[in-house]
């Protein structure tokens, strides 16, 4: 079967493994053309060697990996029609900013002039004019990633690939670096592939994010489809959901389902047709999806359980409440602040509160699904 026009690297049922270790196993994935697309995932999940295999660093041990179109086994990572930003720049230290960016096309013996023309108009594009003569000691840490960029760039490839270029950076600079990233993409019109372990990184830049977990892809799609209805619960947990039950569906209702606790505490859901009367589930929700209230809310919602207030953490832009269930479970709240503090922000340690959440807002998955 070919790929799709709208394909500019697929992988078909790859599997790459370092003796005994298992980087992949059969992965496939499709990325479409002129997308910015983010491999996420924790340290060991796979994503830099997807990157290295596509690039032509490394050789699958099974299935097959195309780059517009064409079957890249046999092609040696010069002739691939990409190239790599990696995290630590790899600039060369005795040649200035101009010579860094001009290496590839010297190398391609691209005439003189037209190295001039590509190299002046790449610095401009990343907002490094007038610094042609500078050594890369003379650069600060963001300068530095944007000639790496440019020396990618220039080279016009049809996919570039990007290896956590954004880890060496401060957080201010990192966030800054991000919207120029995505802007630079849009503005160029090349796809780009992007490995990051940092969830919100994700969200910022991709036009879709694949979250990679122990070799396999988990799921793949929009941030906030990833976001809001994770489908699996270690994509759940990875992006930031803490609240789990183990649950058994007691009593199905329309498009709601209600379910029951160990402690006998009834929770609603939507979306639960998948899960049968007396069927065992887990069901999650997001700590800011939960409200917490000194009293119970009127009209008494769906879902509301009582709690012990344990601590109270604030966070600058958010304040996070870790909770105490009846039989010993934990939860946890967390609430953006605004210019009225939220009711509870005073309440005292040992306090009786109520936590309560919309039945579109819980997640559920099988039981016994791991993380």
């Amino acid at each position: 079967m070919n790929p799709s026009p709208d394909c500019i690297v697929e992988l078909r049922n790859v599997s790459k493994r370092y003796g005994d270790h298992v980087a992949l196993e059969g992965f496939s994935l499709a990325v479409h053309r002129g997308e910015f697309l983010t491999l996420l995932g924790p340290s060991g999940s796979g994503k830099t060697t997807l990157l290295r295999l596509v690039a032509g660093f490394e050789q699958p041990q099974s299935g097959q990996i195309f780059i517009e179109g064409r079957d890249a086994s046999e092609l040696p990572p010069y002739r691939r029609n990409v190239n790599t930003v990696f995290q630590h720049y790899a600039l060369f230290p005795h040649l200035n900013v101009f010579r860094n960016v001009a290496f590839g096309l010297e190398q391609k013996k691209f005439p003189a002039a037209e190295i001039r023309r590509r190299v002046r108009g790449m610095l401009g594009l990343v907002e490094l004019p007038g610094k042609e003569d500078r050594f890369p000691h003379q650069l600060s840490g963001g300068e530095q990633q944007r000639v790496a960029l440019a020396r990618a760039l220039v080279l016009e490839p049809a996919v570039l690939l990007l290896d956590e270029p954004l880890g060496a950076l401060d957080q201010k600079l990192r966030q800054q670096m991000q919207v120029e990233l995505k802007r630079l993409r849009e503005r160029l019109a090349i796809t780009f592939i992007f490995v990051t372990h940092d969830q919100e990184e994700a969200l910022v830049m991709s036009d879709r994010v694949a979250v990679i977990h122990r070799g396999r892809l988990e799921q793949v799609d929009r941030g906030e489809e990833i976001y809001e209805r994770p489908r699996t619960r270690f994509v759940a947990e990875f992006m930031g959901v803490e609240n789990f039950f183990d649950v058994r569906c007691v009593a199905q209702n329309g498009e709601c389902a209600r379910f029951e606790t160990a402690t006998g505490a009834s929770l609603w859901a939507k979306n639960a047709r998948g899960f049968s009367e007396g069927a065992p589930a887990i069901l999650a929700v997001r700590p800011e999806a939960v409200r917490l209230s000194c009293a119970p809310p009127e009209p008494r919602p769906p879902n509301l359980l009582e709690a012990e207030l344990v601590e109270m953490i604030y966070e600058g832009g958010s304040r996070r409440w870790s909770l105490a269930l009846a039989g010993g479970a934990r939860m946890v709240a967390r609430e953006a602040n605004s210019s009225s503090p939220p009711q509870a922000a005073s309440v005292a340690r040992g306090t009786r509160v109520f936590l309560s959440w919309e039945p579109g807002k819980s997640l559920l998955y099988p039981a016994g699904e791991q993380a």
